[in-house]
């Protein structure tokens, strides 16, 4: 299996059983201070262990003209997300609320086709529209629900607009540091709000429950996002989201077996749903004659047939490794994703 595939099955286990966990722990807390101490608890983590994989502090690489991407990735994805889905928690169920969030790899789908051109087979269009079908199932009141409404998972679709925005904008930064991209926003989305929450008259958690809060932010939130970018960069943002897509199944399966929550016939037809959407994507091949262009960028790499250049340093003969490389035009075919090295028009 293609280790971008795995770097993104592995984000979506730990996303995914986040959610069912994060809304035992935040029962007695505010959404926004529940947001803010998972994030808080992955910045924290991932800094630590930035530091201890650099020996101290260095340098993040990121160029001037990336910080932008960067900072808007992090206004939707690390404040408004968050806190809309903490919202959306205490109005639906986990196991809804788990299944609805495979609304985020179809929007983050259609803002890469549409807005950033990414190439779109017919394949994923299908599963896109599985899923589509499934969210909107999962979404329908049902007359047994009586705490059912529309409000908890439309505050749940607008967490997936969100992540939508912020996937399609660490896109852009996703050749750099993950660990650097990832912590960095965890800490300031974190701070942002955990200070919003205690402002607002929040109480901090005893610390039987802030501990664990903090553990399952670095697990689910941190080290995924690392995951996560690992994926964009070798999948590009519409096939990661899809296989993203699979971390609602997971968070639905513990809510259901841990906590007890009920299973309805809504819920066993919305997961077939978004289970053939899946299923279809990891059919997908995409292979074709293209063009590479010159290009000159830093990430960590094998010299494989997209790396034949020279080093400007001595270099000790160990891969993969991490230096800025000019890549030279080329002309080939084989199957590819529209990964870092293959943003060409079609």
């Amino acid at each position: 299996m293609n280790l971008n595939v795995v770097y993104a099955l592995g984000a979506a286990a730990l996303f995914g059983a986040s959610t069912p966990l994060a809304k035992v722990l935040g029962l007695n807390l505010s959404p926004i201070l529940l947001a803010g101490l998972l994030y808080l608890g992955s910045g924290l983590g991932l800094t630590l262990l930035r530091l201890i994989r650099d020996r101290g502090w260095q340098p993040s690489g990121l160029k001037a003209s990336e910080w932008p991407w960067l900072l808007g990735a992090i206004a939707f994805g690390g404040v408004l997300g968050p806190v809309a889905l903490m919202f959306g928690l205490t109005l639906t169920s986990g196991s809804t609320a788990s299944l609805m969030l495979n609304l985020e790899s179809v929007l983050t789908a259609v803002l890469a086709w549409v807005v950033f051109k990414e190439n779109a087979d017919r394949l994923i269009v299908a599963g896109m529209l599985a899923i589509v079908a499934g969210g909107l199932l999962l979404a329908w009141p049902q007359a047994s629900a009586q705490s059912q409404s529309w409000l908890g998972p439309l505050a749940v679709a607008l967490a997936c607009v969100c992540w939508a925005i912020d996937n399609n904008l660490t896109r852009k930064v996703s050749a750099s540091d993950a660990v650097f991209i990832a912590g960095i926003k965890g800490l300031t989305a974190g701070l942002v709000n955990c200070v919003l929450a205690l402002a607002l008259g929040a109480k901090l958690p005893h610390i039987s429950v802030l501990g664990p809060t903090l553990i399952v932010g670095f697990l689910g939130y941190g080290i995924s996002l690392v995951l996560f970018i690992l994926a964009l960069r070798g999948l590009g943002t519409a096939r990661t989201g899809a296989y993203f897509s699979t971390a609602p199944f997971l968070g639905a399966a513990i809510a259901i077996v841990l906590f007890g929550e009920p299973v309805s016939t809504t819920f066993w037809g919305a997961s077939l749903l978004m289970g053939l959407g899946v299923w279809i994507h990891l059919k997908e091949r995409h292979a074709h004659e293209h063009q590479h262009l010159s290009l000159l960028h830093s990430h960590r790499h094998v010299h494989d047939e997209h790396h034949q250049h020279e080093h400007a340093f001595q270099w000790d003969g160990v891969e993969p490794h991490s230096h800025e490389h000019q890549h030279t035009p080329i002309r080939h075919s084989h199957p590819h994703f529209p990964d870092i090295h293959h943003r060409h028009k079609h």
